[in-house]
């Protein structure tokens, strides 16, 4: 491949990494073994245990995972055709993944501000129209 198309590829395959890291370490359907595995990250006893379920909590400690499967499913190599191209290609694919979920971060709390700036706005304009009925 070229260096070109190696790029594309990694711009290309952040995508599905960041999607699924974010998604198992954010989003509500998977909250309930999200919880539990905080809790057990915090209460098991043995420090591998407590590494292990935390891991399922922080999404770039889970992208590195999500990362190693998506390099043993795509077998993509960056610079180099041997090991090397893998260990390459294995931490710049978490560091892209890893741009794209906090943009997607700035942008959802971008969202929200913008949500919760309208419901104040709604707010004050109907307290005023309320006001302007009243005699």
């Amino acid at each position: 491949m070229s260096i070109g198309q190696q790029l594309a590829f990694l711009l290309i395959l952040g995508l599905p990494i960041a999607s699924i890291a974010w998604t198992v370490t954010h989003e509500e359907v998977f909250r309930e073994p999200r919880e539990y595995c905080a809790d057990r990250s915090k209460n098991c006893e043995k420090l591998l245990q407590r590494k292990f379920f935390y891991l399922f909590t922080c999404e770039y400690c889970f992208s590195h995972y999500v990362t190693i499967l998506f390099l043993i499913i795509t077998r993509f190599k960056l610079l180099f055709e041997d090991w090397r191209g893998y260990l390459i290609s294995g931490f710049a694919l978490v560091w892209v993944a890893n741009i794209y979920m906090n943009i997607y971060a700035r942008v959802r709390l971008e969202i929200k501000k913008d949500r919760v700036e309208i419901a104040v706005q709604e707010q004050s304009i109907a307290e005023r129209a309320e006001a302007v009925k009243q005699p």
